[in-house]
């Protein structure tokens, strides 16, 4: 039986609340179980100075927890004066999975940057924020249309993730922190509405892990990743 007494394919309770931040062009509040993330999406004119001329926009991350967001303060890593390597690396996933469904040709010489906040952390906060954060660059998107300011639409499709792992044998679906700190293997899956993977990340945190068993995780990670696919349409109907 799992800590939290739900079934091997089971996610968390999961929402996404929209519009949540006055001031931001697209925003969403996600929450999977415990771990609650705010994501706001916000449109700048302007681009990095290497991207300048070449007739295309970008699409960027930034990742960072609060203080409580975990049992004990961690420090701010701004008054650390540079952020984590963890920090890096989530963040760069964030962004590399939002614009591999964006047509930064359509979206113009403009950048959108999305800032992903964990509010409170049970586990799963990179794959909260993915989810979240396509809501998010919807809604920026569709304000920008609203104002005419690009003739097509560069969002091709929807893209969310999901972590999974091997607990006591058995392949589960959405690790919370009680079976991620415990997992024999514990991995991330990003997917797109039309099933392709953007990104895997798995590691054996205690026994190697064998082909039989990632085709398992991978099995869940499809199933959990459409579920939530159905929960970001419903979100933006």
């Amino acid at each position: 039986m799992r800590p939290s007494r739900r079934a091997p394919d089971e996610l968390r309770a999961v929402s996404l609340e929209r519009g949540v931040v006055k001031y931001a062009e697209g925003s969403c509040f996600v929450k999977f179980g415990d771990t609650h993330v705010l994501v706001t999406a916000t449109l700048e004119e302007r681009l990095p100075p290497w991207l300048k001329g070449q007739a295309r926009g970008w699409v960027t991350a930034e990742y960072g927890m609060l203080p409580r967001a975990t049992l004990e303060r961690t420090r701010r890593e701004a008054s650390a004066g540079k952020q984590g390597g963890r920090t890096v690396e989530i963040q760069r996933l964030i962004g590399r999975s939002l614009r591999s469904i964006v047509d930064l040709a359509a979206l113009g010489e403009r950048q959108i940057t999305v800032d992903c906040d964990v509010i409170q952390a049970d586990g799963g906060t990179r794959t909260a924020a993915i989810t979240g954060a396509w809501v998010a660059l919807h809604d920026c998107i569709a304000w920008m249309k609203t104002r005419d300011m690009m003739p097509g639409n560069p969002l091709r499709d929807h893209v969310a993730a999901v972590s999974c792992g091997i607990c006591n044998g058995t392949a589960v679906l959405d690790l919370d922190y009680a079976e991620d700190s415990d997992a024999e293997t514990d991995a991330n899956f990003v997917m797109t509405g039309a099933g392709r993977i953007v990104e895997v990340q798995g590691t054996a945190e205690k026994i190697p892990f064998t082909e039989e068993q990632l085709l398992a995780l991978l099995a869940l990670a499809k199933k959990g990743i459409g579920k939530l696919l159905d929960l970001q349409k419903l979100a933006v109907m």
